[in-house]
């Protein structure tokens, strides 16, 4: 009866579709990081403490070019920049999320919710197994059929959450 229900995997991925084109830069996120880079303001005293950090050939290009289209130093970019992750302003790529934690938790729900649907599959099989039914083993297989069919749709409704809250956190990126 449950067959398909099972140790099933999460949601198969659905692979994104792949643009040849640069993409460009979102109005919302330029704007977004000059907020970020503008919240930092210049103290009455002078900056003395240093941190050293080297970059690629490649990333220091990207940081000054941005810095300059920005109209600020590329030390104040990666000040402010820094500064709003420690204030909690931003994520890094690979930090867990709250979404992950939900995720997390539907995944966990969808496994507790495919081993009910085993043993119900269970109880069915005994029940079936034997010669000549009794008269409540009918209503146990119907209700059992009836259980089976809230999991399967239970753990449909899962993987969707999951699935849309999988999209909407790559979105974010």
């Amino acid at each position: 009866m449950a067959e398909g229900i099972g140790h099933q995997g999460v949601p198969e991925e659905r692979k994104p579709v792949v643009s040849t084109e640069p993409s460009l830069p979102r109005a919302a996120d330029e704007a977004a990081l000059y907020r970020v880079a503008r919240r930092r303001r210049r103290e009455d005293v002078q900056r003395k403490e240093r941190v050293d950090v080297r970059y690629s050939l490649a990333e220091k290009k990207a940081i000054t070019a941005r810095a300059r289209s920005m109209n600020i130093a590329g030390a104040h970019l990666i000040g402010a920049v820094i500064t709003a992750y420690l204030e909690g302003d931003l994520i890094l790529p690979g930090q867990r999320t709250p979404v992950d934690d939900h995720i997390d938790e539907l995944n966990a729900l969808r496994a507790q919710l495919a081993k009910i649907g085993n043993n119900v599959n269970q109880i069915a099989r005994i029940l079936n197994s034997g010669g000549h039914p009794h008269p409540v083993d009918t209503a146990t297989l119907t209700q059992a059929q009836r259980t089976l069919d809230t999991v399967r749709a239970t753990i449909a409704d899962i993987d969707t959450a999951s699935y849309q809250a999988a999209t909407a956190k790559a979105a974010a990126r």
